[in-house]
């Protein structure tokens, strides 16, 4: 018998259970708590973003495509900040329409003009956000990030982990929840239908947004991240939660203060303030995303929640099996917000 080939060996190869067991996992809760000015802190951090924004612009651009039409957004973020995105809408569709705000994985950007989303065929607007200083990984990114940071790990997690105020996550949250206003004011969206939606990073983007305001129709959050930090930094595999572990591996004085910034950005913490309906996906094997670190933010999640396990997938959760359910969830959660 000839020898399997190396590449398709490590391909097919299976990845072992870790984790908690599964009756433990599933009522598994962090235990992050949530700050005691954590209101005072995202409501003034909000507050002041929104007096520093100004109209977005929206500039039309050619992609090739005939059933698609797509526009350039710059808008104003934390800082007053420039914030890019793509704004794609079916074409012929005239009508006002739900909506979706899609956040990027952890290293990606909005995309090239021509990559429409899945939301766009089901007949939904979409607006694709960049991530302030990503968008090098795996995808095309057009925001930078002007705001300068101390010493930290490559990456991201650690970017001003010492502070909230300095806190990375605090400029890409606020973008984020802004990204919801540009939506909801633009013309041809029904205000009262939009969803909010991503995977990994964008999944856990999406449940930060969900706990910082009140208004969004639902929430899709697959294989999430930014979820139970400490726990993450103690049992990933892989980064980006790595990333904490080894910045903390050689600043070993600044561990409990680490872990209290990031309380303030936790999804446990802040998914306990949340109201919109929300489907979670997870797997079962997934070594970047710990479940333990998803069954945290889900059972910590304040509104109507469901999850969809994956139990033999790792980071790559559901994949194309999931975007049907998600597809299903939005059809319904929009039907709802509309009758």
């Amino acid at each position: 018998m000839s020898a399997v080939p190396a590449d398709l060996a490590e391909r097919f190869s299976p990845v072992p259970m870790f984790d908690l067991p599964h009756d433990q996992l599933i009522v598994y809760r962090s235990a992050a708590r949530v700050p005691d000015d954590i209101e005072e802190f995202w409501g003034d951090t909000l507050t002041t973003a929104r007096e520093l924004s100004s109209p977005p612009t929206l500039t039309p651009v050619s992609t090739g495509l005939e059933l698609a039409e797509t526009w350039d957004v710059a808008f104003t973020g934390f800082g007053g900040d420039v914030v890019r995105g793509w704004l794609h809408r079916p074409v012929g569709r005239a009508e006002v329409l739900p909506a979706v705000v899609h956040y990027q994985g952890y290293g990606g950007g909005r995309g090239l003009a021509h990559q429409v989303p899945l939301w766009v065929l089901a007949g939904y607007a979409c607006l694709e956000v960049d991530v302030r200083g990503q968008g090098s990984g795996y995808s095309f990114g057009d925001t930078p990030d002007p705001v300068g940071s101390g010493p930290a790990h490559p990456g991201f997690m650690t970017r001003g982990l010492l502070a909230p105020e300095d806190y990375y996550y605090r400029r890409v949250y606020t973008d984020s929840v802004l990204a919801v206003d540009v939506m909801r004011d633009l013309p041809g969206v029904d205000s009262t239908r939009i969803a909010v939606c991503g995977g990994s990073q964008g999944g856990g983007i999406a449940l930060a947004v969900a706990g910082l305001r009140n208004d969004l129709a639902a929430v899709v959050a697959d294989v999430p991240f930014l979820s139970d930090f400490r726990r993450g930094a103690e049992v990933a595999a892989k980064a980006p939660y790595t990333e904490i572990a080894a910045y903390l591996k050689i600043h070993r004085h600044h561990v409990e203060q680490a872990f209290r910034t990031l309380a303030y950005f936790d999804t446990c913490t802040l998914g306990q303030r949340a109201t919109a309906p929300a489907m979670f996906s997870v797997g079962l094997m997934d070594e970047t995303c710990p479940p333990s670190t998803v069954y945290a933010a889900y059972n910590a999640y304040a509104g109507p929640k469901r999850m969809v396990e994956y139990a033999f997938n790792d980071h790559e959760g559901g994949g194309p099996f999931h975007e049907l359910e998600a597809l299903s969830f939005l059809a319904e959660r929009f039907a709802a917000s509309a009758s």
